[in-house]
């Protein structure tokens, strides 16, 4: 048993659960001042204003002293890629030197590259070096995360690449979803025979991995230069049939008809949405569709940004989520994540907060589980340093202002003294 005391302020309260929170909703964050915060075993068992504490005996009570400290659910990352081979920091200066995303995939860089590398590097290696950017993650106030494959792009290496977000899942704190990416590109070997490898990832791949029950969502580039609607839907057909529920990489590269695809298909997101209109807006209007915009990787690629604040004024939720990857996104640190929301998009800090937290829980399917602070909801939460307000999370983007973090009701690391 936990208990968190003197909390300068309890971000993200929710007395009731929601699954997410829409247009103006999106700007309005109930929190709690002077509060208290109960855990037991791994949930939150309760918490209130401090002249409520309840009074709690028990042997194996630890009490954490948060004065002029505040206390935020964890974020959930619900777009990650976090198992790769290595590093592509070779593009990173061909991107420099003026070459687009698209130039480098055609010379076999890009996703290739990582395919190549991933075919060459054992599970273990890549569990070691996953791993670590978990324990990473974490430290920065990370509590959940779903991560992709499609580093492999034949049946062999994307099923190597599962079972290690298996590995993980079952030997990390953090909770994981795993989602099968095998769509992320199309081999060297097919191509200029697209519609052969799309049927090899509905005949061979998809039936493999729905077997050995490794993911938990199926997913599909629908971009330019990359999967076609028409494919994507054939994808998405032939994963439902075996229980996974569509997310789709959309309209990071044009104006892709990924996004009305995914509704048509119920799918839980639709990530990055660089290229979003009128016609996009109004297609995700009353879906059970996320729209979900990726900062980290339109920063570091200078793509135009997606229309958020037109976004979230026509009434639609937002998430935010990393994209932690070696090519396009290389790091997983949301609270920059809410920075750029503030700083490049417009978005006010309690939008922000919700929609790394509450928004984003609900684009990996953990909302009942995570992102608010709810009764009996799962006991992930950070202590942050003592700090003003949570204005402070997004101001100083080059901070980790994170002292505490708690998963599954156990202290994974602490600078409280």
């Amino acid at each position: 048993m936990i208990l968190l005391k003197n909390i300068k302020e309890l971000i993200q309260i929710r007395e009731k659960p929601v699954k997410f929170v829409a247009g103006k909703e999106m700007a309005i964050l109930p929190t709690l001042k002077n509060a208290f915060l109960l855990i037991q075993d791994n949930r939150i068992k309760d918490f209130g204003p401090m002249e409520k504490i309840p009074a709690t005996k028990s042997d194996s009570l630890i009490e954490i002293e948060c004065t002029g400290r505040m206390v935020f659910p964890t974020y959930c990352d619900s777009h990650t890629h976090i198992v790769f081979p290595g590093s592509r920091e070779k593009e990173f200066v061909d991107k420099i030197r003026g070459l687009s995303y698209e130039e480098i995939a055609r010379r076999g860089g890009g996703i290739l590259n990582s395919a190549e590398l991933l075919h060459n590097t054992s599970a273990e290696e890549l569990y070691a070096s996953a791993q670590k950017r978990i324990a990473e993650i974490i430290s920065l106030g990370t509590g959940a995360v779903e991560i992709k494959s499609g580093y492999g792009l034949n049946v062999e290496d994307e099923l190597k690449m599962l079972r290690v977000i298996k590995w993980l899942k079952e030997s990390c704190p953090v909770t994981i979803k795993s989602n099968f990416l095998g769509a992320h590109s199309v081999p060297m070997k097919f191509r200029g025979k697209q519609h052969e490898y799309v049927k090899h990832v509905i005949q061979e791949m998809i039936p493999t991995v729905a077997e050995e029950g490794l993911a938990d969502f199926i997913d599909v580039f629908c971009d330019k230069g990359f999967f076609t609607p028409e494919e994507t839907s054939e994808i998405l057909e032939a994963g439902a049939k075996y229980g996974l529920r569509g997310k789709i990489h959309a309209n990071e590269l044009g104006y892709s008809g990924g996004v009305q695809v995914g509704v048509k298909h119920n799918a839980v997101s639709v990530d990055h949405l660089e290229y979003t209109g009128e016609e996009e807006i109004n297609c995700l209007k009353g879906s059970g569709t996320m729209p979900t915009v990726l900062p980290g990787a339109a920063f570091f690629l200078n793509l135009p940004l997606s229309p958020v604040r037109k976004m979230i004024d026509s009434g639609l939720p937002v998430a935010l989520a990393s994209d932690y990857n070696p090519g396009s996104s290389p790091s997983g640190n949301m609270n920059f994540i809410n920075s750029l929301g503030c700083i490049k998009y417009k978005m006010l800090p309690e939008e922000t907060i919700n929609a790394t937290t509450i928004n984003s829980a609900y684009a990996m399917g953990v909302e009942t589980q995570l992102g608010s602070i709810t009764r009996g909801k799962l006991a992930n939460v950070f202590i942050t340093t003592e700090i003003e307000n949570y204005n402070y999370i997004p101001y100083y983007f080059g901070s980790n202002l994170i002292d505490t973090v708690i998963l599954n009701g156990e202290v994974q690391n602490s600078l409280i003294k």
